[in-house]
């Protein structure tokens, strides 16, 4: 049990880690072209391209539950999981909370809310794919914490 809900642990906090560096090396690198529209918006949809990228771990997360259900990987539903709740999370941080997808969690009113919308709004200072800045999600820099 406490293996399971280590992996899990584990795997919620690398996620963390691959958004960083698909969001900076992928999306912001040789994918740029599905990234693009999230940070300047060239159509009427209220889907993005960007969008694409959410399907992608969501499939990694459903193929690690596969894994588990066949008995081929023990703690692939513990990674499977770990995925799903770091997408869940990020979902409702970037989407919901920041961009306000939905109209939803509006106000920052601690300090740690206020930093990821500072940080994410110094990320999208920047249109292009280069000198972006801020490419985590979850782990701040500490000097968005500053007013």
């Amino acid at each position: 049990m406490w293996l399971y809900i280590f992996v899990f642990l584990v795997t919620f906090f690398f996620m963390e880690f691959m958004a960083w560096f698909s969001h900076k090396y992928i999306m912001h690198g040789f994918l740029w072209t599905l990234h693009a529209d999230h940070h300047r918006k060239d159509h009427d949809s209220w889907f993005e391209r960007n969008d694409a990228f959410f399907i992608f771990y969501a499939a990694v997360s459903i193929g690690f539950f596969l894994l588990w259900q066949n008995n081929i990987l023990d703690i692939g539903l513990a990674i499977g999981l770990g995925i799903f709740a770091y997408g869940l999370t990020y979902f409702i941080v970037h989407d919901i909370f920041i961009h306000q997808r939905f109209k939803l969690f509006r106000n920052a009113n601690n300090p740690y809310a206020k930093a990821v919308r500072r940080a994410h709004k110094m990320h999208h200072k920047h249109i292009g794919k280069e000198h972006g800045e801020c490419f985590g999600m979850l782990i701040v820099p500490f000097k968005y914490f500053k007013k």
